[in-house]
C-alpha cells in the first residue's frame, strides 16, 4: 500500500479545516483519486458520538470517557472509511485523527501516554498517517479565531465544548502537538498558521504536491 494517509492537526481556530477543504478543491481538478473525511465524525456512528463529546453540557464528561469515545469513532472510522479508501489507492486528508488524543486527553486533560497507546493502537489498527500537516499559532490568536467563529452561529448552544477551556489547557495542547512534532519530524510539516489564508494554501499544496509526486 502506497503512503497515502495524510492528515491536517492543530489547536482551536488553526484554520485546518479550511486548509483540507481548499487542497482537496486544488487536488481534484488535476485527477488527484482522494476523499476527504474527519474525526470523529467521517462515519454515520461517530457523528452520533460526537453529539456526546462537543455537546457543551456534558461539562461533567470524564477525561477516559471522552478518551474512549474519540477511540470508538476512530476504530469504526478506520474500519468503515479510511482502510477501505487507502485499498482503494486513494488519497485520504483527514481533519485529525490519533495525534489529536495524545494532544487533547494525553497533554491536556493528563491521561497516560501508555494508556492512549494502548487503546489508540487498537482502535485504528495500528494505523499511522504517513504525512501530518501541523498547523501551528499562538493559542490566544487561535482561540480568538475560534470564539468569532462561534459568534456566526445561529444557535449558540452548537459551539464546541473544548473552546470553554481555560486557556492553559489549550496551552498545553499546542506543547503537546509541538513535542510530538519534534520526536517524529520525518511525519510531520509544521506549518505557521498565523499568516493569510492565500499564503498557507500555497505551502499545503506544495508539501502535498511533493510528498504525491504530482
Amino acid at each position: 500500500m502506497r503512503k497515502k494517509f495524510i492528515t491536517f492537526e492543530g489547536i482551536e481556530g488553526s484554520g485546518k479545516s479550511t486548509q483540507i477543504k481548499l487542497v482537496a478543491e486544488y487536488l481534484i481538478p488535476k485527477s488527484v483519486s482522494l476523499i476527504v473525511t474527519q474525526e470523529p465524525s467521517g462515519t454515520d456512528i461517530g457523528r452520533k458520538i460526537g453529539n456526546i463529546l462537543f455537546n457543551r453540557e456534558h461539562h461533567h464528561l470524564c477525561a477516559e470517557t471522552e478518551m474512549f469515545l474519540f477511540c470508538a469513532a476512530r476504530a469504526q472510522h478506520v474500519r468503515e472509511v479510511i482502510i477501505p479508501a487507502l485499498e482503494q489507492n486513494k488519497i485520504v486528508l483527514c481533519d485529525r485523527f490519533s495525534d489529536a488524543t495524545y494532544a487533547y486527553q494525553g497533554f491536556g486533560r493528563g491521561i497516560d501516554h501508555d494508556m492512549i497507546k494502548l487503546i489508540n493502537d487498537y482502535s485504528a489498527m495500528l494505523l499511522k498517517p504517513d504525512l501530518t500537516l501541523l498547523f501551528d499559532l499562538p493559542v490566544e490568536i487561535g482561540l480568538k479565531r475560534a470564539t468569532e467563529r462561534n459568534n456566526q452561529l445561529k444557535d449558540p448552544a452548537a459551539a464546541d465544548r473544548f473552546e470553554r477551556e481555560k486557556f492553559d489547557f489549550h496551552t498545553r495542547i499546542r506543547e503537546g502537538y509541538l513535542d510530538i512534532s519534534r520526536k517524529e519530524p520525518e511525519r510531520f510539516q509544521v506549518i505557521d498558521a498565523n499568516r493569510d489564508v492565500d499564503v498557507i494554501q500555497e505551502e499545503v499544496r506544495r508539501c502535498i504536491s511533493d510528498f504525491i509526486n504530482l
